[in-house]
């Protein structure tokens, strides 16, 4: 019977497009997330959708494509991995952060880093 079977999951291939590394930790640290993304790519009825766009996509991007119901979370892991890089847009969005908190100043030792 057609759906019956193990279904592919593609969970793994988008993190890593999207540069969340499970080594650095985000899985440890954000397990509740990292699960509730499994069960729902497992469970996720495009499949055909994003394997399709997993080949054409390039091999890495800054955001899930807008039909994967994890995009939101997939973000957050991007956003909450640790150690001094993050995701993709973690550097730019602390950097931005940092200098509003300094009063539109750049933060001490990030002049020039952007």
């Amino acid at each position: 019977m057609p759906g019956k079977g193990p279904r592919p999951v593609y969970l793994h291939e988008m993190m890593q497009r999207l540069g969340v590394d499970p080594a650095r930790g985000v899985i440890a640290d954000s397990e509740l997330t990292y699960l509730t993304a499994l069960h729902q790519c497992q469970a996720c009825p495009s499949k055909e959708k994003c394997r399709d766009w997993l080949n054409k996509a390039p091999m890495s991007f800054a955001f899930a494509p807008k039909f994967c119901p994890n995009a939101d979370l997939l973000f957050e892991m991007q956003f909450d991995q640790p150690g001094p890089i993050g995701g993709p847009c973690n550097d730019l969005f602390k950097a931005d952060t940092l200098k509003a908190n300094a009063g539109g100043k750049e933060a001490p030792g990030r002049a020039g880093k952007r």
